[in-house]
């Protein structure tokens, strides 16, 4: 009944019923209806998804060829230059956001695809299945790597052969002089080498002999420990929680966020992750289960936490089946919040205490947990526990911030009077 009413208003229906996506035009409505987009919301999906159809007809396409590269070819290539009969819905922005829900249908997301005939991109998911299954590494780890390896042959002229995949130094050196003429930071071109040397990795477990391209991966010059990291201040952390309107349901829900990230020193990705079942409210304890390293870690939870959590929980959180603690509060309703998502909650409340343009993000927080608890005497072995580091030396960074204590271990400079 209710696509009914959704098709009689669409002035372009037939471009629905009668295209490529007919028989899926009632299994996207459905997921609508379940995220709960307002009304105009999803007529203004609707009449994107009919133009997207209608190009897709003209071209003989079928939806089983509809895949990201596909929507990205037609939003990219085909709107700036959309020569379609009118009305049709031409919003970029609309369009991108339509398209990405009908990828998310379980007709996409359960489809197989075939092996990819391109050398490239075969030797791409081969490589990425050896960072996630041999490696281990954390999803967010493995895609950046991958994509570092995709821009690297990106920027070379490839042949269909599988040997023109082999990396040689003078490729790699051009590689990197040019992206540090684009100003890349030397941390980030020396996180670009530890992809490549992770795709090294990978060829010589299939027999090849990459020895001495790895020991001439050039040495990126970093100091990254030449300045003390930044860290919020009392004052200034006092200033930040109060910038939370808790008032209001997402404001509650960011300042629990918050509480979450200073108080158990969480990342990001793992507030992201936090669930209901995560929480054991009668032993005060909290399971990490989706962590960097992949191992569950079980935390106390301190009361100022769990109060802000349960207030939350009990009047903020909107009703939903999903066991995520943060969800959005607006269409799609009941999405787990994305670590953007986070990091964004966090800024904001950065600019309204006025420190947005000192700190932003979410990691400055982490750190501040781990400044506070250094001034408090707790060791750098609990420190490093506490925030789930592998080594000790990633820790011991937030010695250097304890100022006071410095001076008092200071020695006097050769020939002053004190």
């Amino acid at each position: 009944m209710f696509t009914d009413a959704c098709l009689n208003r669409l002035a372009r229906r037939d471009w629905l019923l009668h295209g490529p996506l007919s028989q899926l035009v009632d299994s996207y409505l459905s997921e609508l209806v379940r995220l709960r987009y307002a009304r105009g919301t999803v007529g203004a999906y609707l009449r994107c998804l009919a133009h997207f159809s209608f190009w897709m007809k003209r071209r003989r396409l079928s939806a089983s060829d509809v895949d990201k590269a596909l929507v990205e070819h037609f939003i990219r290539d085909h709107l700036p230059v959309c020569r379609c009969p009118e009305p049709c819905r031409s919003v970029v922005s609309e369009m991108r956001a339509a398209l990405h829900h009908l990828l998310a249908l379980p007709f996409y997301a359960d489809a197989v695809h075939t092996i990819a005939s391109d050398p490239v991109a075969s030797e791409l998911r081969d490589f990425y299945e050896f960072l996630r299954d041999t490696c281990g590494l954390a999803r967010s780890t493995c895609v950046y790597r991958v994509r570092h390896l995709e821009a690297f042959f990106a920027s070379r002229r490839l042949n269909d052969s599988a040997e023109s995949l082999t990396l040689t130094i003078s490729e790699v050196e051009v590689f990197l002089t040019d992206l540090a003429q684009h100003h890349w930071r030397p941390s980030s071109l020396g996180v670009i080498c530890t992809s490549l040397r992770s795709y090294l990795r990978f060829r010589a477990l299939r027999g090849d002999d990459t020895s001495l391209v790895v020991s001439m991966l050039p040495l990126i010059a970093n100091w990254p420990l030449r300045n003390p990291p930044k860290v919020l201040s009392d004052l200034q952390l006092e200033h930040f929680l109060q910038a939370f309107d808790v008032s209001t349901a997402s404001g509650m829900r960011d300042y629990a966020i918050a509480r979450c990230i200073l108080d158990l020193g969480l990342r990001g990705d793992e507030a992201t992750h936090l669930t209901l079942d995560s929480i054991d409210w009668r032993r005060g304890v909290v399971t990490l289960q989706h962590t960097k390293c992949h191992r569950a870690q079980r935390m106390p939870l301190p009361e100022q936490t769990g109060a802000a959590l349960a207030r939350y929980l009990r009047e903020g959180r909107p009703q939903t089946n999903n066991r995520s603690v943060f969800v959005r509060h607006r269409a799609p309703y009941g999405v787990p919040l994305s670590v953007a998502a986070i990091r964004n909650a966090m800024s904001r409340a950065f600019a309204r205490c006025n420190l947005d343009d000192q700190f932003c993000s979410t990691h400055v927080l982490r750190r501040s947990t781990a400044t506070r608890l250094q001034r408090a005497n707790v060791s750098i072995k609990e420190i490093a526990d506490l925030l789930r580091h592998r080594s000790l030396n990633t820790a011991r960074v937030y010695a250097r911030v304890d100022i006071e204590r410095l001076r008092e271990v200071a020695l006097s400079w050769p020939g002053s009077t004190s």
